[in-house]
């Protein structure tokens, strides 16, 4: 198992939340952890190409800018590590995880409206090959989704 630095651990566990809404939000992070900024861009851009991180931004209200649905996919098991691969080369995709249940593979999409929405759902079903289940919000719940992580 991968060993994170201190500065990993940190970055991964302290901004996960509470992003600085400012100009410079990576140098004021930078400033907090004792670093310079380019140490932080250049760990985050390495955390991302290795798939620990898969995005780093902000996260809006549902539907208050453009438009967003959760979707669901069932997928064989021995398909299932391909096809979230091909779901997370959308950039319009927000995170993606695996459930234990016949829809096994969920993810949240967000686009720039309805239209690219719709298009975004056909394009994933079409290079996937199978059915994407869409999910609208109906009612909104706030839900922290920040964790705290453990380092052994």
């Amino acid at each position: 198992m991968r060993q994170y630095s201190k500065l990993e651990q940190r970055l991964l566990n302290e901004f996960q939340q509470g992003m600085p809404l400012t100009s410079t939000p990576y140098a004021d992070i930078a400033k907090q952890l004792g670093v310079y900024e380019t140490t932080v861009l250049e760990t985050l851009k390495r955390l991302q190409t290795e798939g620990v991180v898969s995005r780093v931004g902000a996260v809006f209200r549902p539907n208050r800018i453009g438009a967003s649905t959760l979707a669901a996919m069932a997928v064989p098991a021995t398909e299932l590590e391909n096809v979230a691969a091909i779901v997370n080369g959308f950039d319009e995709v927000n995170h993606n995880y695996e459930r234990e249940h016949r829809f096994n593979l969920w993810f949240v999409v967000v686009a720039s409206d309805e239209e690219r929405l719709d298009k975004v759902l056909a394009e994933i079903e079409e290079r996937c090959g199978y059915p994407v289940l869409d999910l609208p919000l109906l009612n909104e719940h706030f839900i922290d989704l920040g964790f705290d992580l453990k380092w052994t």
